[in-house]
């Protein structure tokens, strides 16, 4: 028997998305051709944006189909820089926070690099909460070289939530679009692309139950941007390349089954967590749960544990048919600490003793008993091994 408990990295594909899946791919015909066999194939992505669309609380037009949640940053951050800086040489500044995925800081570093951009990071406590009045102290002296702002509406490893509609009021002031990285908030608390002030918004299908290879950037419909990719001026012009009208549809249709079951889903995994956290708790004071006194998401229960490895916690587990992760899937088998943890003020060590526990729609009592039985021994065996693998 296996227990999966790394939903944040990925999700199993629902039984009837599949069946949505396989049943579309069927279909014969490129979406931009004119005939009968390609326009049945574009009425079926068409159903698919307006679907969700209305998952996310946007208009239609704004949903652009992409390969994934990466890709969709990518689009977003340097899209909107090239736009921006066009416009005004003066605006060079990205701001953004250490604890952002890979895949919204390697493009801005790639930015700063290649682009003559400016980084400008927003300070975190030590529950990885972004420092609001430091923002807006800074975009009142300096909001004229800004070009962007992107902060992640939810982290991906501790869950910590950010106050996105703070964020964009405070930028709104000074016509400063901002983009978040959604794809570990969308589908887990409420993502109201509409009611939130921003002007792009990265999302994934993997993460909500659909297939991996398909994501979206939402981008409001004032809002300009350069493509990355150039080609037969799909998507609006924003995203060439013929859409993939199977994968499109087994992403909405994930996306309505979350956002149907969202609240009482909240309420299940919160109920999960809360015992998890209380059992793991009382096994050693070496181990405590991350951003304790932060708003946080309830699918997503991050520990770090003093004077171990996180990699041989999760690899102690791994031998009990338990699947776990120290962070993000992107760095797995990277070997240093993890950055967001860094960013929240932890020293290395303190950064290499995580252990990150997330559940899915199919997650239930059963596995975090199972957790619970196996966690002890495992601890133990960390502890004593301590941080020498690293």
């Amino acid at each position: 028997m296996s227990v999966y408990l790394d939903n944040a990295a990925t999700t199993p594909v629902r039984a009837e998305v599949l069946t949505e899946y396989t049943k579309y791919l069927q279909l014969l015909g490129n979406p931009s051709s004119v005939h009968t066999s390609g326009q049945l194939v574009r009425q079926a992505l068409e159903e698919a944006r307006e679907s969700l669309a209305k998952t996310i609380d946007c208009d239609r037009s704004e949903v652009l189909f992409t390969s994934g949640g990466t890709e969709s940053t990518n689009l977003a951050i340097k899209g909107i820089y090239w736009q921006r800086s066009a416009e005004n040489s003066k605006r060079n500044v990205i701001i953004t926070a250490g604890t952002e995925h890979h895949g919204v800081i390697d493009p801005i570093e790639w930015l700063e690099a290649q682009q003559s951009a400016e980084i400008v990071l927003v300070p975190v406590n030590f529950d990885g909460e972004i420092d609001l009045d430091w923002l807006a102290e800074y975009l009142t002296a300096d909001h004229e070289r800004v070009a962007l702002i992107s902060l992640m509406w939810a982290n991906n490893e501790t869950g910590v939530i950010t106050d996105i509609n703070k964020v964009t009021a405070l930028a709104k002031k000074y016509l400063i679009p901002v983009h978040t990285d959604a794809v570990a908030a969308f589908g887990h608390m409420p993502t109201s692309f509409k009611d939130s002030g921003l002007q792009a918004m990265s999302i994934s299908a993997h993460k909500i139950g659909g297939p991996v290879g398909v994501g979206a950037l939402i981008v409001s419909r004032s809002t300009k941007l350069v493509s990355i990719i150039h080609g037969g001026g799909q998507e609006r012009g924003m995203r060439s390349g013929t859409m993939n009208a199977p994968a499109a549809k087994a992403f909405a249709l994930a996306a309505e089954i979350c956002i149907q079951n969202l609240h009482s889903e909240i309420q299940r995994t919160q109920l999960l967590s809360d015992r998890l956290v209380a059992e793991v708790s009382a096994i050693t004071e070496n181990i405590s749960l991350t951003a304790a006194k932060a708003n946080r998401l309830a699918n997503i229960t991050h520990f770090t544990l003093a004077g171990a490895s996180g990699e041989s916690l999760l690899f102690l587990l791994d031998q009990k048919g338990i699947f776990v992760s120290t962070g993000s899937a992107c760095q797995a088998g990277v070997n240093r600490p993890s950055h967001v943890l860094i960013a929240m003020g932890r020293t290395e060590d303190q950064a290499k003793g995580c252990l990150r526990i997330t559940f899915g729609h199919d997650n239930t009592e059963a596995d975090v008993e199972c957790v619970i039985q196996e966690l002890p021994a495992a601890i133990e065996s960390a502890l004593s091994a301590g941080l020498s693998s690293q």
